[in-house]
């Protein structure tokens, strides 16, 4: 090897840690689920279309299949009889899964205070990030992945997370 071009391999090499790539890779690339069921759906159509462009944050790869998706995105109304089937989805998706309870809800109920609406996700699947509004501007859901990110980066990388979380669709 000719050691007078080593100046060459300067700016060719670069020197990091695992947990930084791994933390790189996870943030560049989340991969979400959308739970849609209302109003707040087509807000995150807005979100993934051309005008707000989810993919400038790396999450444009929608999946429909929750054993593809890391980011489960709750968007809209979930009643009692949809609840076993989002813990379901929830429970099919691999670790590290984060969660995004879209709009009021999807995070509280919103005006639905009846016996069939599911008084917030939170109540059967643990989440990470709420967004607030009825429905929430497209920057706010931006906003929610942007904050994902941020988690990211300060969470251990090799450990479960939410292990303590206990739903009330446990015992059935």
């Amino acid at each position: 090897m000719d050691v007078s071009n080593a100046h060459l391999l300067d700016d060719a090499v670069v020197t990091t840690t695992l947990d930084a790539v791994v933390t790189w890779g996870r943030e560049a690339s989340l991969w979400p689920f959308v739970f849609g069921t209302a109003c707040c759906a087509i807000e995150f159509m807005a979100t993934a279309a051309s005008r707000y462009d989810i993919s400038r944050f790396g999450a444009e790869v929608l999946r429909f299949s929750p054993r593809h998706a890391d980011l489960l995105v709750v968007a809209g109304t979930v009643s009692y009889k949809q609840a076993p089937i989002l813990k379901q989805i929830y429970d099919q998706m691999p670790e590290p899964k984060w969660v995004v309870a879209v709009g009021a809800c999807a995070s509280t109920g919103g005006f639905y205070d009846n016996y069939t609406t599911l008084q917030g996700i939170d109540e059967i699947v643990p989440v990470d990030v709420y967004v607030a509004g009825c429905p929430p501007r497209p920057e706010a859901i931006l906003d929610a992945v942007i904050s994902i990110q941020k988690q990211l980066k300060e969470e251990p990388k090799f450990t479960l997370r939410h292990q303590e979380f206990k739903s009330k669709l446990d015992n059935v």
